[in-house]
């Protein structure tokens, strides 16, 4: 059956404050466990004040360290903002500090607006493809065993300077390639990684993205960590007792949403019993927002697995959002439970 995942960017709430949305995080990392998630995801933004997950290394460190079990990573990290030596030194650390548990999920969009990525980046970076694909090489050789011999092969032809990241080496990190295109999932089958696709608002180009990454996928890549396709995708989840609640708590979302596209972004708003937009703004929700689970958890669950089959998914990725923090609690623990009594009936069934 296909795995569950969790996607947190720490949602700072309206009344309340960034170390509030730091201690929901820190709660939802224990319920993630608790429940069976697979693992727990951050996803790196900034300049903003409806989220806290900036530094997301640092979230990924104290949810592993609130936890035993859970895989603990990132959704990503955004590489044009930092310097792969540093990614790798960041992530090598956390994998010494926690072993087995960390991965590091890797995109090509800034998470911010370009004049507060130009202060992150301090100077010149190349955005393209090739450049960030050359940039996935070095940092999987950095958690290889960094030999200087093998280093022209595994980057390309090109060398690392004699430049190593001793906190790295041998950790073999898992990295991920996330997306919302196919050139992303065309990266990530070149070099032999897992994908990871951000349906949950891009949700546009998904099938072609898929089928791209699997015809493209080459198990045979220096940097290949896995020897067959892996497809995770993501949604947007909001599960109550009712259809009613769950769709009125879902207005948080929405509001988000609306929020974001007309540049008014704040902290999430308390949910509302009817949405104030535009017709247009409509529109472009549904379509943006298409991929959600809405409603009782049987209801929620019959769409994620109607959405897996659909694109023959391995491992969904969920997000979602709540004014109320024991709301957004509340909706992955009843989605976790559902999803065990469909895993368990599945499994009672004859051969």
């Amino acid at each position: 059956m296909t795995a569950l995942s969790i996607l947190d960017l720490a949602p700072v709430v309206e009344g309340a404050t960034v170390a509030d949305a730091l201690a929901s995080a820190t709660r939802l990392a224990k319920l993630a466990e608790e429940a069976g998630y697979r693992r727990l995801w951050y996803a790196e933004h900034h300049n903003t004040d409806a989220l806290a997950s900036s530094a997301t290394a640092l979230l990924i460190a104290n949810a592993a360290a609130n936890t035993s079990t859970l895989r603990v990573g990132s959704g990503g990290i955004m590489l044009p903002n930092h310097a792969p030596l540093a990614v790798a030194e960041a992530f090598g650390t956390l994998a010494h500090l926690y072993g087995d548990r960390i991965d590091l999920g890797l995109g090509r969009a800034p998470g911010t607006d370009p004049r507060t990525a130009a202060l992150l980046r301090r100077g010149a970076h190349d955005d393209g493809e090739a450049a960030f694909a050359a940039n996935i090489r070095l940092l999987a050789w950095y958690f290889g065993d960094q030999v200087d011999g093998d280093a022209a092969g595994q980057l390309g032809g090109h060398s690392s300077g004699g430049v190593h990241a001793g906190v790295a080496r041998g950790t073999n990190v898992p990295l991920w390639i996330l997306g919302s295109s196919t050139a992303g999932a065309a990266i990530a089958g070149q070099l032999g990684l897992p994908y990871a696709a951000a349906s949950h608002f891009a949700p546009f180009q998904l099938s072609e993205a898929i089928w791209t990454y699997r015809q493209m996928f080459n198990p045979s890549a220096p940097t290949a960590q896995i020897a067959e396709p892996y497809v995770m995708a993501g949604a947007n989840l909001m599960v109550a007792p009712t259809r009613e609640e769950a769709e009125f708590l879902f207005t948080t979302h929405q509001q988000m949403f609306v929020a974001i596209r007309r540049g008014t972004r704040g902290p999430l708003r308390p949910p509302v019993r009817e949405m104030d937009w535009a017709p247009h703004e409509e529109q472009m929700a549904t379509s943006t927002l298409r991929v959600s689970a809405v409603g009782t958890p049987a209801e929620a669950a019959e769409f994620l697995r109607t959405f897996a089959g659909s694109y023959g998914i391995d491992e969904i990725i969920l997000t979602g959002y709540a004014h109320d923090p024991a709301m957004r609690e509340r909706s992955f623990r009843l989605m976790a439970e559902e999803w065990a009594r469909d895993a368990s009936a599945s499994s009672a069934l004859p051969a």
